[in-house]
């Protein structure tokens, strides 16, 4: 097996709505693909196919060698998925509910492990409904990894975290990524998508407009780099500093923003005139396109 997920043509419609339509993609062992879009744009559609749970209007899908549609119990028992909400029973303690949820699974893992791996050892026989948001959230986590799985569906995982939480999770799913599961996951946190992903796909309107990685969608989206610097206060004209720019030059007192496609050329004329004049920029940044500039290009129909 080559691929842990193979999607060929993939249709599924709603009504006169099409959820998708003529989605194709492959997911490598070990991989993190990232489905990134806007609400509406087929995502949960797309996971919910692979996973089993919906069926296909028509296309070709296999999921660790078979068909999701055929796969049953047997497939489920290599899959793990964190759904945005478990619906678990809150009288339940976490113990209690990580012991029978284990049960579904050949290849189980003890509560004391899950506990440990998303930090609630200390919570193990508390109440679900003593639990904060974010620390439930944990337990859908735990949830999604008690079967040791082949393969993870991730929706909105660190929905609800804090900071600090969001992070260390990251660390597990980064973890299980360098231990060779390979990983789905949506999610509306760029930040996330570009921390955890080896490779993005975007949705819109049910087909896929983008795919590559976090540093190529970047690179597709580039048009301009902004140059941003503050000046103490000097003597001399700023002509000669802003007249040879081949970027446009804005600004409030001091403090300048350079717009450019020449952030080479231009870049080395602002700190070749301070380095002349013995001028230290003050909070020189030089920003190029983020991850968040290029997914919102791309799903407000901006072309590269």
């Amino acid at each position: 097996m080559t691929s842990v997920i193979d999607v060929a043509n993939l249709t599924k419609g709603y009504g006169q709505d099409r959820g998708l339509n003529g989605v194709s993609f492959t997911v490598a062992p070990g991989e993190v693909l990232a489905l990134l879009g806007p609400n509406g744009a087929g995502k949960t559609t797309c996971v919910e196919i692979l996973e089993g749970h919906r069926r296909r209007d028509s296309g070709e899908v296999s999921v660790l060698g078979v068909d999701p549609a055929l796969g049953g119990r047997r497939l489920r028992d290599r899959i793990g998925i964190v759904m945005q909400e478990a619906g678990i029973d809150p009288e339940l303690t976490v113990r209690e509910v990580l012991e029978h949820y284990g049960r579904a699974y050949s290849q189980r893992r003890a509560a004391v492990e899950l506990a440990e791996l998303v930090e609630l050892t200390d919570r193990l026989d508390d109440r679900v409904s003593r639990l904060s948001g974010g620390q439930q959230r944990r337990i859908d986590l735990a949830l999604g990894l008690v079967g040791t799985p082949e393969l993870v569906f991730l929706d909105e995982p660190t929905t609800g975290f804090d900071p600090v939480a969001r992070r260390r999770s990251w660390d597990v799913i980064g973890d299980l990524a360098a231990a060779g599961t390979t990983v789905v996951l949506t999610t509306h946190y760029l930040e996330e998508a570009e921390q955890l992903a080896d490779r993005i796909l975007v949705l819109v309107a049910g087909q896929i407009v983008a795919e590559g990685t976090p540093d190529e969608l970047r690179r597709g989206a580039q048009r301009e780099t902004t140059i941003r610097f503050g000046l103490p206060r000097v003597d001399a004209p700023l002509e000669s500093l802003l007249e040879p720019l081949q970027g446009k030059a804005s600004g409030r007192g001091m403090d300048l923003e350079v717009t450019t496609s020449r952030p080479t050329a231009d870049l080395a004329h602002i700190t070749g005139w301070a380095l002349a004049r013995g001028i230290e920029l003050e909070g020189l940044v030089v920003e190029t396109t983020s991850l968040e500039q290029a997914y919102l290009r791309l799903v407000e129909g901006e072309q590269p």
